[in-house]
């Protein structure tokens, strides 16, 4: 009712405003018309143009008397119209300044004459309002050099004469007139109401609550604004103050705001009911359940409740003591399941690789001196010593390659110098801890198959950290690798990632992509799901093998960490009797 009641009465003062506002509007708009046609009247006179016409640069006594009938005419125009407070004419040729009721002065101040100039140019054949603030001088306003505090009028002289000499008529408006006029408008005496011109240009103000409103889109606080505008450009703007607006729906408010006072205590009262009874036991219960999905299975809520929600409190906490009895017997056994696979799949690479090097010496043994069988049974022992390594389960990248360069010196030998090794090693990359023998199946795979039958074979190795990742790479410039082995081998190593945990390199054939798959299902079980293995081949030509490792899990030791997370994404997916 209240915001009706002054919605209403706001409407009303509008209207009654505005109403009023756009008569005085009117009345203005028609004087500044017959101002205009008075300005146009003057400025296209035959009389007054010769006489102004005969005027030369130099003056003479004949001059002055021409002047003097001029200040006649302009005279005549401040008697016709009474908004009219004086006119002048500048006469540019003679640089003269002709004022009615003041007589003529001739102006000296060359930038002053080359502005006034300028003002007639850009007047053109029409009119312009001039501000007395408008600057033409040094130190010199409009309002200044024509003697008037009001806005005025300006025109220049010799309308259908496209080679007029820009010589200017100013009528410069009555402001007490003005003032009088917008006056009459005020409602009360804490009103206001100021008259402007474009762009937001004061010309007169009425009115003595406050101090003058120099932009009138501006919004004033604690005041009431109705605007009228004419075809013109000028802008009537009334400013009441919002008490005397209200001040006849003040009791109505009082007894409004006392309304919505009791109406907010009973629906606060009703909120807090709601919300102890219904919401904060919810809200406490969507909290455990929270706990319980970040994996804190010690939450049990205090339930002292018999109805509905006293029901799901108990529910929920049945449901995570049988949860934690759940993973206390099955979690753990899972993955201890999971580090037996794990210490499998380290135990195949060693007696996979002794096989192999012992099969080297037994043929470098019939084929070459003994010296060469002697490095080869050296860099097989430092070989194993480091493999050994007191049981660490990482090495540095640095430590690795060092690592690797003893098996490579080996098959060096067994292949007959046949093909030379290149290290890459970025230097940030060389700390990083990696799993140990993680790349001696890789640089295996691609002697064996890559470099065997070439006699000018290159491997390189290399690493690097990109991102918050470590890539390592195995290339050889061998005999590459044919679309359906590639084929295969993608299939087999897709088998792999979608059974981490079930040890699907077993299955099927267990010489089939042996060494890839023994390390895709190493990097899947220690680095989890973001470890990549990538092949690239073109057959004839070369093979490069890259892993990506998360930096996160590069660490000196593992505690199956990325596995149990492994199984938390899992667990997702799947059942819980899994």
């Amino acid at each position: 009712m209240n915001f009706k009641l002054q919605n209403s009465l706001q409407k009303r003062t509008v209207e009654r405003t505005s109403a009023a506002l756009t008569s005085s509007m009117d009345y203005i708009d028609l004087t500044l018309e017959n101002l205009q046609i008075m300005s146009t009247v003057t400025a296209s006179d035959n009389n007054l143009l010769r006489k102004l016409n005969s005027v030369r640069p130099e003056l003479d006594a004949e001059a002055y008397i021409t002047f003097a009938h001029v200040m006649t005419e302009l005279l005549h125009l401040t008697s016709i119209n009474q908004m009219v407070s004086h006119a002048s004419l500048f006469h540019s040729p003679s640089q003269m300044l002709l004022t009615a009721d003041r007589g003529g002065k001739r102006l000296t101040d060359a930038q002053v004459l080359d502005n006034l100039r300028k003002l007639a140019v850009r007047c053109g054949t029409g009119i312009m309002y001039i501000m007395p603030e408008y600057p033409i001088g040094e130190g010199q306003t409009f309002g200044s050099v024509m003697r008037t505090d009001s806005i005025s009028l300006i025109r220049v002289m010799d309308l259908n004469n496209p080679d007029r000499e820009p010589s200017l008529l100013v009528l410069s408006l009555n402001k007490n007139r003005l003032v009088d006029l917008i006056e009459s408008l005020l409602p009360s005496p804490n009103a206001q109401v100021y008259l402007y011109t474009n762009p937001n240009e004061l010309v007169a103000g009425a009115g003595s609550y406050g101090s003058p409103i120099l932009d009138f889109e501006a919004k004033v606080p604690g005041m009431f604004a109705v605007k009228a505008n004419s075809p013109e450009d000028w802008t009537l703007l009334l400013l009441q103050p919002e008490k005397e607006l209200w001040k006849e729906v003040e009791e109505t408010r009082l007894f409004t705001y006392i309304i919505i006072a009791v109406s907010a205590i009973l629906a606060l009262l009703i909120a807090w009911a709601v919300y102890s009874g219904i919401a904060h036991p919810i809200q406490r219960l969507w909290k455990g359940m929270n706990a319980v999905g970040r994996g804190n299975f010690n939450v049990r809520l205090e339930n002292d409740r018999f109805d509905e929600i006293g029901s799901l409190t108990r529910a929920f906490n049945k449901m995570v003591e049988d949860q934690k009895n759940l993973i206390e017997n099955h979690y753990e056994q899972q993955l201890r399941l999971s580090n037996t696979e794990l210490k499998f799949l380290q135990s195949q690479i060693n007696p996979h690789f002794l096989y192999n090097t012992l099969d080297s010496i037994y043929r470098a043994a019939h084929n070459y001196e003994a010296s060469e069988v002697s490095e080869m049974v050296l860099n097989l022992s430092r070989f194993f010593r480091l493999s050994l390594s007191k049981g660490r389960d990482t090495f540095t990248v640095e430590e690795t390659v060092t690592h690797l360069h003893y098996y490579i010196r080996i098959q060096q030998l067994r292949f007959l110098e046949s093909f030379t090794v290149r290290y890459e090693l970025q230097e940030e990359s060389k700390p990083v801890h990696v799993l140990k023998l993680l790349l001696q199946p890789l640089v295996e795979n691609a002697i064996l198959y890559g470099l065997e039958d070439k006699t000018d074979g290159e491997l390189l190795i290399s690493s690097r950290v990109e991102s918050d990742f470590l890539i390592l790479s195995v290339e050889d410039n061998g005999a590459g690798i044919s679309k359906e082995r590639m084929d295969r081998i993608r299939e087999r190593l897709g088998q792999v990632s979608e059974n981490t945990v079930d040890l699907s390199y077993l299955e099927g054939n267990p010489t089939d992509v042996y060494g890839l798959r023994n390390v895709y299902s190493r990097i899947k079980l220690f680095y989890g799901n973001r470890a990549e293995l990538a092949i690239d081949s073109v057959e004839g030509e070369r093979t490069i093998v890259e892993l990506k490792l998360p930096l996160e899990h590069c660490r000196e030791s593992f505690d199956l960490k990325p596995l149990r997370t492994m199984q938390h994404e899992v667990s997702e997916h799947e059942s819980v009797d899994r």
